[in-house]
């Protein structure tokens, strides 16, 4: 779509913060109107829409991509989405590790272990260490315990949750985010462990690095929508 549009403003509506360009409301893909929950959300959005020069690119506004997939995708079906987030949580990344001994499984514990802990102590859960590939079950308590903390968010909130988890293979990251007990950065660095162990053992590579760069992107831009839905003008 090339722009048409010289004003990007911001209207009162029974769904929030609606944009309008020049004075007509802008509509999601499936024709919903783009309204945001919060004034800073809305106001990032309504940037994203004024840099416009010559013609939309999706790539360049990911604000208003996570609240097209909020409103679009997730609101109609909410349950699922929420269902689908938490089921990471049965094969989390942080639970599964080198073999005993190694030092891969020694520095997956010395990252690893402290976001378990954290979880635990968050959530009163167990976690079964697996040592290798095949999948075990984690204990059904944690994983009940995790589908309600998921449950629990706000459509919004599952928007950004879903990519996170997508990106980072791992449910307790996920939260970890959402629930600030650690800055993004880290937890990301944690969720890329195993790559970053190929590195110092292999040497760097440009384009499993540029991969890696381009999650991160995505990662802190779903991060970035977390924290503007925090309350506050």
């Amino acid at each position: 779509m090339r722009r048409f549009w010289k004003e990007v403003t911001l209207e009162p509506s029974s769904f929030g913060h609606a944009v309008r360009l020049d004075g007509r409301p802008i509509k999601t893909p499936t024709h919903n109107v783009l309204a945001l929950p919060t004034k800073k959300l809305a106001d990032a959005v309504v940037a994203e829409w004024d840099a416009v020069e010559k013609t939309v690119d999706p790539l360049l506004m990911p604000m208003t991509g996570f609240a097209n997939a909020a409103i679009d995708r997730i609101g109609p079906d909410r349950d699922g989405f929420a269902a689908a987030i938490a089921a990471y949580g049965e094969t989390d990344l942080f639970c599964y590790r080198g073999a005993a001994g190694e030092a891969l499984a020694d520095r997956q514990a010395e990252i690893w272990d402290p976001w378990l802990d954290w979880a635990r102590t968050r959530y009163d859960v167990s976690f079964v260490i697996v040592e290798g590939i095949m999948h075990q079950p984690q204990p059904e308590t944690t994983l009940e315990t995790l589908r309600a903390a998921v449950a629990a968010r706000g459509t919004f909130e599952l928007a950004a949750m879903a990519k996170l988890a997508h990106l980072s293979g791992s449910l307790i990251a996920t939260l970890a985010v959402v629930e600030r007990a650690g800055t993004p950065e880290d937890i990301w660095n944690a969720s890329c462990l195993d790559e970053l162990w190929q590195e110092e053992l292999w040497g760097e590579d440009h384009w499993a690095q540029k991969n890696r760069n381009d999650r991160a992107a995505e990662f802190m831009a779903a991060v970035r929508f977390l924290d503007l839905l925090t309350p506050g003008v």
